[in-house]
């Protein structure tokens, strides 16, 4: 099977948008591949970070992929500065990577703003720890979104200069796993942007540890329009609030948006929203209930992520090793 990686950060409580954009194909993966999955927290301190949040975000997170269904019997599930390789061999890669190629990535451009002589040395040079992230384990598919796919070019990039440089073959080309059911999550207050964890306003999503409540009121208060729901896809093209809570409704449910629209079409959105909220309740309460489980033993959630990092070094090591034999550093 191929081996794949894939990360988030611990920026805060996962969203709906993480949970449909990602975490769930995740949980399907485990089925067809070799997938390791880590806490990246080496990547959150880009930008700076209270220590003692920084530590609870990652018990929070680690303890959300579990109760959505990351099983750390089949993948590895660790949290990224737990494994020295990543930092050794991102070292490494920023000796590699051209600054030319690292002027190109927009999302640097993105996250820094208009003072980008403010932003930190590690957000401009944060691509080459993903491909670090990536390469330590010889990993070939990385499940990205569109706006990612850059990263997989870079990653790749750097490889391939490695291998150049060095005269071996040590690298393997990594693909982008584009997963064709990703869904596009948008904010509940602005449907032309995307669902957040770092919006200011928390109306703006739903929140993995949500209760029934909560999801409910948030979708009932969920920014639409005055018109009733269209009877297909093309009557959404100019309503992005309307379109985001069919695109949620179809994701949730596993329905195409036309079966959605044919149930619903002609209709107002105070009924659509109480469907809607039914659903969410359904499938996200059992997640709630689960991460407020293992948040209250966190010894266990420690001792669980211990024993991933443990198999993730395993992997790690004689890779990254061989890759500094290589580059002539002494062991």
């Amino acid at each position: 099977m191929h081996r794949v990686l894939s990360g988030i950060q611990p920026s805060g409580i996962p969203t709906l948008g993480n949970y449909l954009g990602a975490i769930r194909n995740w949980v399907a993966l485990q089925d067809t591949h070799d997938c390791l999955f880590c806490v990246v927290n080496l990547h959150a301190i880009t930008g700076f970070q209270d220590p003692a949040l920084l530590r609870a975000n990652t018990l929070e997170m680690a303890a959300t992929l579990l109760a959505c269904g990351i099983d750390p019997a089949r993948s590895v599930l660790f949290v990224q500065s737990a494994v020295s390789a990543h930092a050794r061999l991102a070292w490494i890669f920023n000796c590699i990577a051209r600054l030319g190629w690292l002027n190109r990535m927009t999302q640097f451009k993105d996250k820094a703003g208009r003072d980008r002589e403010s932003a930190s040395a590690g957000l401009y040079v944060y691509p080459n720890l993903m491909a670090a992230d990536i390469h330590t384990y010889h990993a070939t598919r990385v499940p990205v979104g569109d706006d990612q796919r850059q990263h997989v070019e870079l990653a790749n990039d750097i490889a391939e200069k490695f291998n150049h440089d060095y005269g071996v073959d040590f690298f393997p080309r990594v693909e982008p796993l584009i997963l064709p059911e990703a869904a596009r999550i948008m904010s509940l207050r602005d449907g032309t942007r995307k669902m957040s964890k770092s919006d200011p306003s928390d109306q703006s999503r739903i929140n993995l540890t949500d209760d029934a409540d909560a999801i409910a009121l948030k979708i009932r208060r969920a920014r639409t329009d005055p018109a009733p729901l269209p009877h297909d896809a093309a009557g959404l093209a100019d309503r992005p609030e309307a379109r985001n809570l069919v695109a949620i409704y179809a994701a949730i449910t596993g329905a195409e948006v036309a079966h959605v629209l044919a149930e619903h079409g002609g209709h107002g959105f105070g009924a659509f929203k109480e469907a809607l909220a039914e659903r969410l309740v359904s499938r996200l309460a059992p997640v709630a209930a689960e991460t407020r489980r293992l948040l209250a033993d966190t010894a266990h959630l420690e001792q669980t992520l211990r024993q991933g990092a443990a198999r993730a070094d395993a992997l790690a090591e004689p890779i990254v090793a061989e890759a500094e034999r290589i580059v002539g550093f002494l062991s």
